[in-house]
């Protein structure tokens, strides 16, 4: 019984979509990654940018690179304008995405375009974005696999089969290629559409025997074509297209054609490799114009006899036209008349076609996995990104409206600012393209020539030299000006431009750089678990070990190691003395309102003591600026004035305002004292006290224990005052509040009807005691200019009209903060709620439109939450009314360039947000904290104050270079060479890493085999080589090396503690290698099996790090590769996986490896691990399945105990033991996870033979690891999974009791929440085809494992509809345990 949950989201794109979607005139970028759908918009900004940035990536605020982690490198910096991607919304599908179009529709909610999404079952999903609820809508949902329409004898499942999705450019309808041949076409309707084509029978005028309408069509009942966007779908056969269209290869729209136009690439027989001298050129390009009245097609024209190694086909808008085919080793253009002009890119295309080729085989490129894009709509260039990264151009000469001939060149690879191959490409305005990447961090790209620079700047004379700001700005701002002027030839000149390829000119490069990156963590293939290393020379670091997670990452030049935390570990800069402190306040005042102090830097800290009661706790002001702080003297603050609440600044900065429990003090910036405001009551004389204080110049909001509230103001002479409240506001109870000057009037709320030119931007919000919003705008408190009753129900969205009748399910609301989060790039205010279960609740504020008017409404959006917290305590339950005491959120302005806000707790945690994230509440790790503030100073910049649970005061950072994206603490460390094995070396505290490069191959000549010509040595194939690393955490730099024989890989690094004496039987952490010797595919491989000792040596002068080498202690050649690697038993031996044989070997003292035990396999296995100490063994193979051994020592022997019961391909699989119980989870090809469970007393089990298995969970993020967390670690007894993806996903063993309850949460959650795009999760985590239909049937009677994924959207419904009841306490507890304790 398990649970399944995603740490981390994926992060390699795999797909990307240019629309203006939020609106007709917005620009959008609309991302997909795997499973994840993110809507971004592109926002302009000023930053700086050196000469160095296309290579070092993407740009900062001030100037600086990271390079190999090491730390910013100061280059030469100008200001340029940067294109930045800022996250609108994203969403977690139940599906995996295969492919995403645009589509125009008649009308839409938003005015904008629409999203046509692809899915890898059969299914077809339009989407739109719904501005009056801030996030997409599902318009219609199609299914087309259905068994009357895929079910043919021997056809391969659907999942086998490639699907094509593409959209006519004028959105006249869509096809969709799935399974083997089938073709739905899906039209829409436009204006202008003919009324025969609504009034079409097909009773009356006949259908084809092919054709099949698509049932699952929503809402094509009668009357229906008036309401939806499109007609009626329809799938057809290849076949009855064109009989030779047996095999499709790819198919697309074209432009310029009246109606609907697509080519396929097709062939009547396979295409191979291996049968080339038979089925030479056996490819063919056909043109097909769709009749949607008819329902028919026409064939306009065809090309046979094309290359076979044609993969795609790429339309080319009218500056060229026609279709571009791509193949591996050549560029075909077709124009409409079917005239072909090619050219080769390698020697091999000469051996493979005989098709007429231009002759440029000296570029030697590959094709094979490259990106192609048009740069930009009237650009007659197209860029090609290849696999490794290498950027070339591709132009056409033209002949007057024909081309003539086709030219490619390599673009400067000092320019080239990409490290790894693209999956997709979109161009996103003039001069900027995105590129995401799979194997490499995703970037906006962007562009510029020389030679256009230098014709604007002739073109233009009034622009001189000597104003260097516009001669810096980006090319977008000048071509969009001329694009004013430009007449109606526009299309002509551009050709004209074009129709001669001249001589190669240096100011005809395009000059890239990087405007943007996303970060992404794939592909994930090995990972360890590690400790940070502490830093010995500072006393304020904490003793206690910080553990990490660090995983490979990238392909090729993009390969990096990347460090992964749940919680943030502060880079403590310095530590206070003295007495124990309770909290801590950091002031920046000034002299003069407007004036600075150099750089802003805080010169004060305020301080209150824990030595003495709550009654009589002293405060301290303290001068800042050292490391030993130094009490101010000769000034009016008085430390025995009581316990200090809160400190702000106001009027500028020139008054320092300390609040008391029941007194307000400011303060000079000498700290001369200015005034005393008591806060008792004049009518009544009751002393209540403050508990919560907002500031806000020239505004303070006072949050008092009776639930009263009192506003003061500061005038211009620094005096204050209480602002006037009205008799009904005195008789309101208050249990919170925060305020927020709106500056930019993002909320746009009234100022009233007769107090306009009296009131401020300041707004204060305010949350009564009856859990309703009010909103006020300063200073008036009249009539609230907000109301929003209904906040208590924390409702999905919160708005003046929203009510729940007959419900008393709302939650206990206790704190409630307004404040902006975000970065540099873009900054949003959020209301941030706090409940008595000590829940985070984060609601965006937008704007809605109002039926029937042109002005819109404020709503509040409340965002899916990654924070889940565990059941509080019985003395930490409080009535709903109850005034919050103690630590409340506090919002930092200023974080390491974040705006963020604190959120006290056990542990505490801060809320972070980029441009292009969501919200992430992250935890600090160590002591618990009782109070946060910011630090400004020399020493510690934009930094932060915080108290830790000893009373010691720290001054920390955030950890330098983290990223904070996906709610984990990411530290990516580029080592420009990709990773594929790692492992951690305890005792020396560092980690093993085989890094790998490409060579060219040639068969070995010692063998007896077919020796290649020197013919063939011109363009060799490539194959890996590894070498060995020595990486040191701490410089993150390799200390030391051992290179690997030239056709040498390593396949797998595991540290074991080996027996390196059999006299003294002496134990030794030892570094186990695994390698495989590559000698071509006639010749069987071979594998060898190093043992390294970590020893100290002499270091390095000046280099401390470099005093540990590796020793060869043991090097044995094997037959066979050597595929997996693990210790065995109690006594140091050593389990290896070779060939189709799993032995146990013992190190000797001279140095070899004596084998004591062996097993046959059969098969060639893909994993092998032991349950540590257990003697317990697993072996997995990619054709019969996993198999459960064990390892005896008396005698030596491994013996079979169980194997699964159904063929599964393994590709990783881990032990999973809960408590009495012993699982084994597999992950198959498929990306479906097997749960076996090995109990020989069960009856199915056939007396332990065969291994019990479970319903299989499918997961759309392929694991590529499984590893079992160590007990030292958090989630210490929970597999932790890797991806492909980039996506950390955790399995949690759960009792009985919490899975039955979680079990029946997920069926409530499945059938009550709304699911995006209308997928269906139940289905999603079903595998499909045989592998499903078997394990189903295997694992029929035993429960299957809990989607994490959907019950930590527990709370998303409003309280009202939120399921547990008087159990929800249980409940909390089970979602918290499930979901990795909160991540």
């Amino acid at each position: 019984m398990q649970s399944y949950t995603e740490l981390t989201p994926p992060t390699a794109v795999t797909h990307s979509l240019s629309l203006p979607f939020l609106s007709s005139t917005a620009n959008n970028l609309v991302l997909v990654k795997t499973s994840l759908l993110q809507i971004f918009s592109l926002k302009s900004v000023i930053a700086t940018a050196d000469e160095r940035s296309s290579k070092l990536g993407a740009l900062t605020s001030d100037g600086t690179a990271i390079v190999n982690g090491s730390g910013p490198v100061t280059t030469r910096s100008e200001r340029v304008q940067t294109t930045k991607l800022v996250l609108l919304a994203q969403y977690e599908l139940s599906g995996t995405v295969t492919s995403i179009a645009r589509v125009k529709i008649l009308k839409s909610k938003s005015g904008g375009e629409a999203i046509l999404v692809a899915l890898h079952d059969a299914k077809l999903s339009l989407v739109e974005w719904d501005p009056e609820r801030y996030g997409i809508s599902t318009i219609s949902i199609h299914y087309y696999g259905r068994e009357d329409i895929l079910f043919r004898p021997w056809e391969p499942d659907l999942a086998q089969c490639s699907n094509i999705l593409s959209v006519d450019p004028s959105s006249r309808c869509a096809v969709y290629k799935f399974g083997s041949r089938h073709l739905a076409i899906l039209p829409f309707h436009q204006p202008g559409d003919d009324i025969a084509m609504d009034d079409y029978d097909p009773g009356l005028d006949g259908e084809g025997a092919e054709r099949k309408e698509s049932v699952s069509d929503i809402g094509n009942g009668p009357g229906a074509k008036d309401s939806t966007p499109y007609a009626p779908s329809f799938v057809l056969s290849l076949l009855a297209l064109d009989p030779a269209l047996t095999h499709p290869i790819h198919l697309s729209f074209l432009y310029e054609y009246r109606e609907p136009t697509f080519g396929i690439l097709s062939s009547q027989n396979a295409t191979s490799t291996t049968l080339l001298n038979e089925r030479r050129d056996n490819v063919s390009y056909a043109v097909y114009n769709l009749d949607l009245e008819q329902r028919a097609s026409t064939t306009l024209l065809s090309v046979n006899n094309l290359p076979y190694d044609l993969f795609e086909i790429i339309p080319l808008s009218r500056t060229v036209g026609g279709v571009l085919l791509v193949g591996g080793n050549e560029l075909v253009h077709v124009d409409q008349s079917g005239k072909t002009n090619g050219v080769a890119v390698n020697e091999m295309a000469r051996q493979c076609t005989s098709f007429a080729l231009a002759d440029q085989s000296e570029l030697k490129i590959r094709l094979e996995g490259a990106v192609i894009k048009q740069l930009g709509i009237d650009s007659p260039d197209l860029l090609i990104i290849q696999r490794n990264g290498d950027l070339l151009m591709l132009s056409f000469k033209i002949d007057g409206r024909s081309v003539s001939g086709l030219h490619v060149r390599h673009v400067d690879t000092d320019n080239s600012p990409l490290l790894a191959g693209a999956s997709c490409a979109s161009s996103v305005g003039r001069g900027r393209m995105f590129v995401g990447s799979q194997d490499a961090d995703s970037v906006i790209l962007g562009w510029s020539r020389a030679s256009d620079r230098l014709k604007r700047q002739r073109s233009r004379t009034d622009f001189t030299g000597d104003n260097d700001e516009l001669a810096d700005l980006d090319d977008m701002d000048f071509e969009d000006e001329d694009d004013l002027y430009a007449d109606d030839k526009h299309d002509e000149k551009v050709k004209s431009a074009a129709a001669a390829i001249p001589a190669h000119r240096p100011e005809d490069d395009y000059k890239f750089r990087v405007h943007d990156t996303l970060l992404n963590f794939g592909p994930m293939s090995d990972v360890a678990f590690g400790i940070l290393p502490l830093d010995g020379a500072k006393p304020t670091q904490p003793p206690q070990p910080k553990h990490e997670f660090m995983t490979t990452s990238g392909r090729g030049r993009a390969g990096a190691l990347m460090s992964l935390r749940s919680d943030i570990v502060p880079q403590v800069i310095q530590q206070y003395n003295g007495p124990p402190f309770q909290a801590a306040w950091t002031v920046c005042a000034k002299k003069s309102a407007g004036a600075s102090n150099g750089d802003d830097f805080d010169n004060y800290l305020i301080t209150t003591s824990q030595q003495h009661s709550q009654e009589q706790r002293k405060s301290n002001a303290f001068a800042l600026g050292a490391d030993v702080l130094v009490e101010v003297q000769n000034t009016d603050f008085d430390p025995d004035a009581g316990a200090t609440v809160d400190v702000g600044t106001l009027n500028g900065g020139t008054r320092i305002v300390q609040v008391l429990a029941n007194e307000v003090r400011t303060f000079d910036a000498d700290f001369g004292l200015a005034q005393i405001y008591p806060l008792s009551d004049d009518d009544s004389g009751a002393e209540s006290k403050v508990v919560g204080v907002s500031f806000t110049d020239p505004y303070i909001l006072l949050i008092k224990d009776d639930q009263s509230l009192s506003i003061l103001t500061v005038d211009e002479d620094g005096d204050l005052d209480e602002v006037e409240q009205g008799e009904n506001f005195k008789g309101s109870g208050w249990l919170s509040g925060s305020l927020y000057e709106d500056a930019n009037d993002v909320l746009q709320l009234s100022y009233g009807s007769d107090d306009e030119e009296d009131s401020s931007n300041v707004l204060m919000f305010l949350l009564s005691a009856a859990g309703g919003l009010q909103i006020y705008r300063l200073p008036s408190l009249r009539k609230p200019v907000y109301v929003a009753e209904g906040l208590s129900f924390l409702p999905p969205f919160l708005s003046t009209d929203f009510y729940v009748r007959r419900s008393s399910c709302h939650g206990a609301v206790i704190e409630i903060l307004i404040a902006e989060l975000g970065d540099s790039v873009q900054k949003a205010p959020y209301m941030i709620l706090r409940t008595v279960e000590d829940d985070l609740v984060i609601y965006q504020p937008y704007q809605s439109p109002i039926q029937g008017s042109k002005d819109t409404s404020l709503r509040f959006l409340k965002l899916p939450s990654n924070h889940a917290s565990s059941t509080p305590t019985e003395n930490g339950v409080m009535e709903e009314d109850e005034i919050k005491i103690g630590p409340r959120l506090r919002a930092i302005h200023a974080l390491s360039g974040y705006s963020t806000v604190w959120v006290p707790g056990s542990p505490s945690s801060l809320i972070l947000k980029s441009a292009s994230s969501p919200p992430q509440n992250i935890s600090l790790s160590g002591a618990s904290i009782t109070n946060l503030h910011g630090l400004h100073t020399s020493k510690c910049s934009r930094g932060f104050l915080y108290v830790d649970g000893s009373g010691i005061l720290h001054g920390a950072m955030l950890p330098l270079h983290s990223s904070y994206a996906t709610g984990w603490v990411s530290q990516k460390i580029s080592l420009d060479s990709e990773v594929n094995a790692l492992s951690y070396h305890s005792p020396s505290q560092t980690y093993i890493l085989s890094t790998i490069a490409k060579s060219p191959f040639k068969l070995p000549e010692d063998e007896s085999h077919r020796t290649s010509t020197s013919d063939d040595e011109s363009f060799l194939p490539e194959i890996d080589h590894s070498t060995l690393q020595l990486f040191d955490r701490k410089t993150c730099r390799a200390i030391d090396r051992h290179n690997l024989d030239r056709i040498e890989v390593a396949t797998c690094i595991e540290t074991v503690s080996l027996e390196t004496s059999e006299h003294t039987h002496e134990r030794q952490d030892l570094v186990c290698v695994g390698t495989a010797i590559i000698r071509g595919e006639d010749l069987p491989s071979l594998g060898r099996v190093y043992v390294f000792a970590i020893i100290d040596v002499v270091p390095e002068p000046d280099h401390p790090e470099t005093g540990r080498a590796f020793k060869l202690i043991c090097k044995e050649e094997v037959k066979g590769a050597v595929t997996a690697l693990s210790g065995v038993g109690t006594q140091g031996f050593l389990l290896v996986a070779h060939g189709q044989k799993c032995m146990v070997r013992g190190l000797k003292e001279d140095g070899s490896l004596l084998p004591v035990a062996f097993m046959d396999m059969q098969c060639y296995v893909s994993v092998a691990k032991e349950l540590p100490a257990t003697g317990f063994c697993l072996m997995g193979d990619a054709i019969k399945g996993v198999w459960f051994t064990g390892y005896t020592e008396d005698p030596y022997q491994l013996r079979l105990f169980s194997k699964s019961p159904y063929h599964i391909e393994t590709i990783t699989a881990s032990f999973l033991p809960d408590g009495r119980n012993l699982y084994i989870v597999v992950a198959d090809a498929g990306g479906n996870l097997h749960v076996l469970q090995y109990d020989p007393e069960h009856p199915k089990s056939l007396s332990g033979h065969h291994l019990l298995p479970s319903p299989p969970f499918h997961t759309p993020n392929y694991p590529s690891t499984l590893t079992l967390i160590p007990p030292s670690h958090p989630n210490a007894g929970s597999l932790l999974l890797t991806s492909p993806t980039g996506s950390l996903s955790l399995i949690t063993p759960l009792p009985a009791s919490t899975h039955r309850t979680l079990s029946s949460l997920q069926s409530h959650l499945l059938n009550t929440l709304p699911h995006p795009l209308g997928l269906n999760p139940r289905a999603f985590r079903t595998p499909s085809g045989k592998v499903g239909s078997v394990a189903e049937g295997a694992g029929a009677g035993r429960v299957g494992i809990i989607d994490g994924n959907i019950i930590r959207r527990w709370n998303e419904p409003g309280n009202w509809r939120r399921w547990g009841g008087e159990d929800a306490r249980e409940v909390r507890r089970a979602v918290y345990l499930a979901t990795g304790g909160g991540k």
